[in-house]
């Protein structure tokens, strides 16, 4: 099943900016791009700031 990856997001000016530099810094196509390269640079910083070491991330499955 496809996955809805749609958000509703208020964007004012500041963030408009930040994204805008953002795409062109990081070559990406869309506001969506640069917002997911965002939170998942975030995630990893996150990651490495509690551990002390880098993390791989990988989808959680079931093994049954």
């Amino acid at each position: 099943m496809p996955r809805d990856r749609r958000t509703d997001i208020t964007m004012d000016a500041e963030l408009e900016t930040m994204l805008r530099r953002v795409r062109a810094k990081e070559g990406l196509d869309s506001d969506e791009a640069a917002i997911e390269y965002l939170l998942s640079r975030g995630v990893r910083i996150g990651g490495y700031r509690m551990t002390g070491r880098g993390r791989a991330l990988y989808p959680v499955g079931r093994n049954n």
